[in-house]
């Protein structure tokens, strides 16, 4: 661990809930953490550009490209061992990490997800199809949550939750961007810099224990 942990964002399209964690890190936001490096499963994504606009080091990994999943994941895993990643953050990464790789780092993986767990989430929901679920369902609350991740798609411990009133007049659209802007891009942050804080504060207390 380093004095403050170093940070991978997996992204596979515009990358909102990335700019939200960059915008976060150049206010200060981020003081216990990182981005150290960004990795897409898309070549098109535009949170590639998101990252080489900061500065920050980008690495494209197509899902398509790689024979299996096994492979895809190898070579991830491959980048977050060169770059010396703490934490693995999924901000709007639509491929599902196996169990072998999400056992390999035990609470070192969060993800930011469009409704308030448990409901609307899981295999299948994601992107608009959440707020199409919580629209026909007539819920008058949703959110977004930042929770762990586990080998079970949205099943993982929750870190931090945020609720959004839900409209009459909404649509699937109008309702992700409000959760967007009033939670996702609120809480994400705020999560990173909680679970950051506790991976340097155990070093900490690790190395105090080892020097006595």
């Amino acid at each position: 661990m380093h004095d403050a942990a170093r940070i991978a964002v997996l992204v596979s399209g515009g990358g909102t809930n990335l700019q939200a964690l960059i915008d976060a890190q150049e206010r200060g936001g981020l003081k216990s953490g990182r981005i150290a490096l960004v990795i897409s499963s898309n070549l098109e994504a535009y949170a590639v550009t998101r990252a080489e606009t900061a500065g920050i080091p980008a690495e494209i990994v197509p899902r398509q490209q790689y024979a299996s999943g096994e492979q895809f994941e190898e070579r991830i895993r491959a980048l977050l061992d060169e770059y010396k990643i703490d934490l693995i953050v999924l901000a709007g990464f639509l491929c599902i990490l196996s169990r072998a790789f999400t056992d390999a780092y035990p609470r070192r993986i969060i993800n930011v997800h469009p409704s308030l767990i448990p409901s609307f989430c899981g295999k299948g929901y994601y992107g608009l199809r959440v707020h199409e679920a919580a629209l026909a369902r007539g819920v008058k609350v949703t959110g977004a949550t930042v929770h762990f991740v586990n080998e079970i798609p949205d099943g993982g411990e929750i870190i931090m939750q945020k609720a959004v009133s839900v409209r009459r007049s909404d649509t699937p659209a109008s309702l992700q961007k409000r959760v967007m802007r009033q939670a996702e891009w609120k809480i994400l942050p705020a999560a990173v810099e909680k679970v950051c804080a506790a991976m340097t504060a155990g070093q900490d207390r690790k190395r105090k224990g080892e020097k006595a």
